[in-house]
């Protein structure tokens, strides 16, 4: 999937958002030190085009994983300076370096872990046609708030119909529902449950 000028509409966002947020990113991280301590960011890996790994960066939400905080749930990991950033989007920042670096896209399907795509039906597959977006289709249509099935139905939908105009318009959405608050986190938590999948046993899955 693509559509002529996709990547140059990418760069025309990114740098420019990236030199505006500069210093937001930077009083940013400054909070999360202060608050959390290192590391500032997250790093994890994600399936990108085709199902390629890339490692995902963003501002750090949740504490680290030792100790007692292994029993924790991700919501119980969540802070309090985390949720912030979480509900104001910002912890979204440090993405757009990815779009620079070419890894994702301003707009498409959202970047999954990278286990999810061996769990994927054929159909649900085929939102990896796309490079991941900071933003997408599912995103405007009631983010977390959706269950896996219709987030993909929507994702192989943009793969489907992306065009600049639809690009233009799901960006424009986006920023309305961060100003807004709607539909970061789903009803009964702050991250969505785990994707099992929903391949019937005995078929074939999507191959990494």
């Amino acid at each position: 999937m693509s559509y002529r000028g996709k990547r140059a509409f990418d760069i025309a966002i990114a740098v420019p958002a990236l030199i505006l947020t500069a210093p937001l990113q930077l009083l940013t991280g400054l909070s999360i030190r202060l608050a959390m301590g290192r590391p500032v960011l997250f790093r994890q890996e994600r399936a990108g085009l085709d199902g390629k790994p890339f490692t995902l960066i963003k501002f750090r939400t949740m504490k680290q994983p030792q100790g007692a905080v292994d029993q924790l749930t991700d919501a119980e990991r969540v802070t309090s300076v985390g949720s912030v950033l979480r509900v104001t989007s910002l912890d979204e920042l440090p993405t757009l370096w990815n779009v620079l670096k070419g890894d994702m896209s301003i707009v498409g399907p959202r970047p999954l872990l990278l286990q999810y795509a061996s769990r994927y039906t054929p159909y649900e597959a085929r939102r990896l046609e796309a490079k991941p977006g900071i933003t997408g289709l599912a995103q405007v249509s009631g983010r977390n708030g959706l269950s896996w099935s219709e987030r993909f139905e929507m994702d192989v939908q943009y793969v489907d119909d992306a065009s600049l105009s639809w690009d233009v318009k799901i960006l424009s959405m986006t920023l309305w529902q961060v100003l807004r608050h709607e539909g970061v986190s789903p009803s009964d938590g702050l991250t969505m449950p785990e994707f099992i999948g929903s391949m019937p046993e005995g078929k074939d899955h999507f191959p990494i």
